[in-house]
C-alpha cells in the first residue's frame, strides 16, 4: 500500500495546520455508551498529527468522545488514540485527536514519529 501526501488545494493553504496523509487502513472505533462500549470496524481514510477521516458504521454525535485504533502503515503494534467526532458526512467522521494526559501524548507522539516518516518518504 502506498502513503499519499494530499497537499492544500490553492487558496486553502491557510486552513490546514498539517499534512494530509491519504491511506486506507483498518480501524476499530470504540464508543462509550450509556449501557456498555461498542466496539466498531472501519476504514482510516484520511490522517495527520492533528486528527483522522474514519469511516464505520455507526452512530456518533458531534463532540462525542470516541477512541481509535490501528496500525499505521510500516509500524508493528496498533496505536489507541483518543479524539471527539468533530464533522460528519453520513458514516464517515472527522476525530480530532486529544491530549488530555501522558497516555494521549504518548500515543500522539508516537504517531507525530511516523508521520515523519511518511514525509520523508514523500519527498
Amino acid at each position: 500500500m502506498g502513503i499519499q501526501v494530499i497537499l492544500p488545494q490553492k487558496g486553502y493553504e491557510p486552513l490546514r495546520r498539517w499534512e494530509r496523509y491519504k491511506i486506507d487502513v483498518p480501524v476499530r472505533l470504540i464508543a462509550q455508551r450509556p449501557t456498555k462500549v461498542a466496539v466498531v470496524p472501519g476504514r482510516g481514510r484520511e490522517l495527520n498529527r492533528g486528527g483522522m477521516a474514519v469511516f464505520a458504521g455507526v452512530e456518533l454525535s458531534t463532540d462525542e468522545l470516541v477512541a481509535v485504533e490501528f496500525t499505521p502503515p510500516y509500524a508493528g503494534q496498533p496505536i489507541r488514540v483518543r479524539g471527539f467526532v468533530r464533522n460528519r458526512n453520513g458514516y464517515t467522521y472527522g476525530i480530532e485527536f486529544i491530549t488530555e494526559n501522558d497516555s494521549d501524548y504518548r500515543n500522539v507522539g508516537q504517531l507525530e514519529t511516523i508521520l515523519k516518516t511518511f514525509g520523508a518518504a514523500a519527498n
